[in-house]
C-alpha cells in the first residue's frame, strides 16, 4: 500500500504543480475535505480557497485555488482550476481593489449577477487570507 498520491494542478495557462504528495486539503461546494492515499474515487466542484498539500519530504505548500473541478482516482488527484497562485504571486493592491469592487456591487445589488459578485468577493478574501 503506497502512502503517496500523484497531484496535478492545471490552470488554463499552465501546469501549476505536478508531483508526489502525502496529503491534500481543499474545499468543494460541500465543504472542506482532505485526500490521503487510497482515497475513494470522486469528483467534486471546487470553491475558491486556500489549498494545502504536503510533499514526500514533509514540506507543506499553500496556494490559492479558484473555482474548478477535482478528480480523485487510483493514486491520482487532478485539479483543474480557473486560477491558481502561490502567495508570492498575489498582487495585494489588485486583490484589495477587487474586494472593494465586489463589496460595492453586493451593496447595490441592482442589475448585477449576485453569484458572480459573491464569487469575486470570495476569491479576493481567500487571496488576502493566504498572504496574511
Amino acid at each position: 500500500m503506497a502512502n503517496n498520491i500523484k497531484l496535478t494542478i492545471i490552470t488554463p495557462e499552465k501546469e501549476f504543480y505536478s508531483g508526489e504528495i502525502l496529503s491534500l486539503n481543499t474545499e468543494g461546494e460541500d465543504g472542506r475535505f482532505g485526500i490521503l492515499a487510497e482515497h475513494v474515487p470522486m469528483i467534486s466542484p471546487l470553491k475558491p480557497t486556500i489549498t494545502t498539500f504536503i510533499d514526500l519530504s514533509g514540506k507543506e505548500f499553500k496556494a490559492f485555488t479558484s473555482t474548478g473541478i477535482l478528480r480523485v482516482y487510483t493514486g491520482n488527484v487532478e485539479m483543474l482550476c480557473s486560477a491558481c497562485e502561490w502567495p508570492e504571486e498575489i498582487d495585494a493592491l489588485r486583490t484589495k481593489e477587487a474586494k472593494e469592487r465586489a463589496e460595492e456591487r453586493l451593496l447595490h445589488k441592482d442589475g448585477i449577477d449576485v453569484k458572480r459578485a459573491e464569487n469575486a468577493l470570495l476569491r479576493s478574501l481567500m487571496r488576502i487570507k493566504l498572504n496574511s
